[in-house]
């Protein structure tokens, strides 16, 4: 683990950084701070400075057949860790002494196996989005809340159709590609919706447009 230096708030998301972020992928701003407001709840580390993450246990089961490891015998003694479903989910600072024990069995299963920081993004994409290793991609989401955001924007970009929806504002195949096919059962795409109106609209009225522009 990485240990961190930085004071609290220097962990925190700026508005330059979410503007930088709308710049990079074309986008508007009200689109990033809506995918970061439902995505994250407004946060991406938890009280004590590390980051906000949630380890899927079913996913460390997937990781560590594809190495050869004997998962049948690790999910009877680790059923919460290793596991065919999803679930077991604890929360808060108790996702990380989950975490602490997947990386006891095998630590690039273990990062690969979470999702971090304020957009959730899963370890194993680390490759893709041009991480050295797991263990970097880790140490980047102890960084800032602005360099989940980098894991964001990298992820996008990787992926042709997401980002196209992005940028179209399709809301529901956003939510499809970024949240999977259950997305409608949280209804991330009509919270995605909402939360990009409210932003547009108070865009407008910081800075209204001149009819005689």
């Amino acid at each position: 683990m990485m240990i961190v230096s930085h004071k609290p708030y220097a962990l925190l998301l700026k508005s330059s950084d979410l503007q930088k972020a709308a710049d990079e992928l074309a986008v508007p701003l009200a689109s990033i701070q809506a995918i970061h407001t439902v995505e994250s709840h407004g946060r991406g580390f938890l009280r004590d400075g590390r980051p906000v993450i949630l380890f899927e246990r079913h996913i460390m089961y997937r990781q560590l057949k594809a190495k050869g490891s004997d998962v049948t015998t690790l999910a009877l003694r680790y059923p919460n860790i290793v596991n065919l479903q999803r679930g077991g989910y604890m929360g808060g600072a108790a996702e990380h002494q989950r975490l602490n024990i997947a990386k006891t069995l095998d630590a690039g299963c273990a990062i690969a196996s979470t999702s971090w920081g304020s957009f959730q993004i899963m370890g194993w994409h680390w490759q893709q989005l041009g991480y050295a290793s797991a263990q970097g991609f880790s140490d980047a989401m102890y960084q800032s809340e602005a360099h989940q955001l980098d894991a964001f924007v990298r992820f996008v970009k990787t992926d042709a159709a997401l980002y196209r929806a992005l940028k179209s504002q399709s809301w529901a195949e956003f939510a499809r590609g970024y949240n999977g096919a259950a997305y409608k059962e949280n209804q991330y795409d009509v919270k995605l919706e909402q939360a990009y109106q409210r932003y547009e609209k108070r865009r407008v009225l910081i800075n209204p447009i001149s009819l005689n522009a």
